[in-house]
């Protein structure tokens, strides 16, 4: 995931129903492998941890929307550029140089969270 939101998001919430992985959530909101994706129940992620696709899990920002880095996939497989840079106001969607993933990389995950 090389998409951040920074601490300059005004919490709008333009970016949320932008993902097409659902990746992205309210501060402070728990989110799900399963939320939407096509996973359900025990699934065994791309890195080989095993996780319930359905449990609750802790959010990562309490203060801003945040991007959920296994999820993200700069929307690659659905859209030409990532959608929450896009449409952000603030521009504060933005790359992380210390996290850059191959087109490989986020394709396979695309195609692993919709089962494709």
């Amino acid at each position: 995931m090389a998409i951040i939101i920074t601490d300059e998001c005004i919490n709008c919430g333009a970016c949320e129903p932008e993902c097409p992985n659902t990746a992205i959530y309210e501060g402070a909101d728990d989110w799900r492998y399963k939320d939407g994706t096509k996973l359900k129940g025990k699934v065994i992620l791309p890195d080989g941890t095993e996780i319930d696709s359905d449990e609750a899990q802790t959010p990562i920002s309490d203060e801003v929307y945040y991007i959920v880095p296994g999820k993200c996939t700069e929307c690659k497989g659905f859209h030409d550029e990532p959608q929450c840079a896009a449409v952000c106001p603030v521009d504060c969607c933005i790359p992380d140089d210390n996290h850059v993933e191959s087109e490989e990389t986020l394709l396979n995950r695309q195609s692993f969270l919709h089962n494709e």
